[in-house]
């Protein structure tokens, strides 16, 4: 009986998975786009969303805590210099994700992660060039 087993195991053990969701998290605050599995992008919120928060309020000590959590500080000083004045006012939800399709491979149901409100990205000069033509 799995009773007050809360989270998904993803086929790992704990290590794995603390890893994998570190790397994922870095790399969702270094991109602000990802492409994963629905599982691993619902699982993900749970480790993303509360480093959004704790960059919200920008001290020493939580900065040491989201380095702790990431171990990098590329993705420590983006999470505290962008992402928490970003998402000041807003009181949760900084994560979307964004079903699209499935793997080839396997055909497992895969997920577009992105976070709110992020810049649009921007549009390249070939294709403004391609359209005066």
């Amino acid at each position: 009986m799995r009773h007050r087993h809360s989270g998904r195991q993803l086929n790992r053990n704990s290590s794995h998975r603390k890893a994998m969701f570190r790397n994922m998290t870095v790399s969702l605050v270094e991109h602000e786009l990802i492409k994963t599995t629905v599982a691993k992008a619902k699982e993900l919120r749970g480790y993303a969303e509360p480093l959004i928060t704790l960059a919200k309020n920008d001290s020493v000590a939580n900065r040491r805590l989201a380095f702790d959590r990431t171990r990098s500080k590329e993705a420590v000083g983006k999470l505290f210099t962008e992402l928490g004045p970003r998402y000041q006012e807003r009181p949760g939800g900084y994560i979307r994700i964004l079903k699209c399709g499935y793997r080839a491979g396997d055909k497992a149901p895969m997920a577009y992660v992105e976070l709110v409100d992020r810049p649009a990205p921007e549009v390249h000069d070939e294709i403004e060039e391609m359209d005066d033509e």
